[in-house]
């Protein structure tokens, strides 16, 4: 009782709002669209954003919801990973359900599709994990809270330079999606700047499964490390592979933000060890509201442990609760004008949105590196 006590109280402070006990005539649920990766491959993206965005919600409603008392609540659309259905599923919640927001799509390909139906209806569209260039550019009611590759990219690249001295790299990249090859061209250009020397650039497609012919291409160049633009099925299955194949532990990998999470572990166990993410967020932030966040996560969810994703969506749900609340009414385009004056403070720290609609702060990312199967602060 003391933690759940503890946990809406920072909810409460984290809503700017004194909402716990508000009365209020309309008690109608203000319902929300969600488009996520529910089921497929990539569902282990999508099931880590929707389990953030229900414990957001539990907490947001206990502290006593939106608008002065009304409770908030999402209708959850599966995406399975492809553009038509996100399409579909965005036509679906601003036709059928009338939503005046949508949150999500998981992935940049899926928001290139769904965004601009949300933005030609004048319905805010808000990524929690669409981190492609271009992404706002679709237009002025697409939203994201997700720090975009080219401000993580960078750091984690300079970050190896300067730790471990890498001069000669091999990089790979999924050709067929458009998060890993707009991560891909982030990768290229920031080792061109860095003077890191691309020995190889080998393509995959996002359905392979057997990547022998170029891991053994990159083994007989013996690079420093490989740089790796993929989504994690396909990353554990690479990394998995490379060490059968006998390209030693010393030739680490580093990785876009596809490569950031647990389930990297989970699959490509040891051969996953060594590798390095950037990140906006660390699950160790000793932060009262982090660690609350955590604790509250377990709980719930039997004991597994939230990822950046989760988190992500986590403190999204309340920026959007702000805009809602700051917009007084479920209204599309009040919530569009509120939501870029949004101020809050969660687990993932401060956040705001800058002119582009895209998080403000870029300061704040963190290299990590797997160990025994779980993603550590590089020290």
């Amino acid at each position: 009782m003391r933690s759940m006590s503890r946990r809406m109280l920072l909810a409460a402070a984290m809503l700017g709002s004194s909402l716990t006990g508000a009365l209020a005539q309309d008690k109608t649920p203000v319902k929300l669209g969600a488009i996520e990766i529910l089921t497929g491959p990539n569902s282990r993206y999508g099931i880590a954003i929707q389990r953030g965005f229900d414990l957001a919600l539990a907490d947001i409603n206990k502290a006593g919801g939106v608008l002065g008392g009304r409770p908030l609540a999402l209708a959850y659309e599966d995406s399975a990973g492809a553009k038509e259905q996100a399409l579909n599923a965005a036509r679906k919640l601003i036709g059928r359900d009338k939503v005046p927001l949508i949150l999500g799509p998981t992935l940049s390909n899926e928001m290139f599709a769904a965004g601009p139906v949300a933005n030609e209806r004048k319905v805010p569209i808000v990524g929690t994990s669409t981190t492609a260039n271009g992404i706002t550019a679709i237009g002025p009611y697409v939203f994201r809270t997700s720090l975009p590759e080219s401000d993580v990219i960078p750091v984690t690249l300079k970050t190896a330079q300067t730790k471990f001295g890498i001069k000669r790299v091999a990089v790979m990249y999924g050709n067929d999606d458009a998060f890993t090859k707009s991560a891909y061209d982030v990768m290229k250009a920031s080792l061109e700047k860095l003077g890191i020397e691309t020995l190889t650039t080998e393509t995959f497609g996002s359905k392979d499964s057997d990547f022998s012919a170029q891991l053994t291409k990159i083994k007989a160049l013996n690079p420093d490390a490989i740089v790796l633009s993929a989504l994690v099925e396909a990353a554990s299955g690479i990394e998995l592979q490379a060490r059968q194949l006998g390209i030693p532990d010393k030739v680490f990998f580093i990785g876009g933000n596809g490569l950031n999470s647990p389930k990297l572990g989970d699959i490509a166990g040891k051969a996953a060890d060594g590798t390095l993410v950037g990140s906006p967020w660390f699950i160790g932030k000793p932060d009262a509201a982090n660690q609350a966040f955590v604790n509250a996560f377990k709980d719930k969810y039997g004991g597994d442990q939230p990822d950046q994703f989760a988190a992500q969506a986590y403190d999204t749900l309340f920026i959007v609760a702000k805009a809602i609340d700051a917009a007084g009414a479920p209204d599309s385009e009040k919530i569009k004008d509120a939501l870029i004056k949004v101020k809050h403070t969660g687990v993932m720290g401060p956040f705001s949105f800058s002119d582009t609609r895209d998080p403000a702060d870029t300061s704040g990312v963190v290299v990590l590196v797997m160990k025994g199967g779980k993603f550590q602060l590089l020290q």
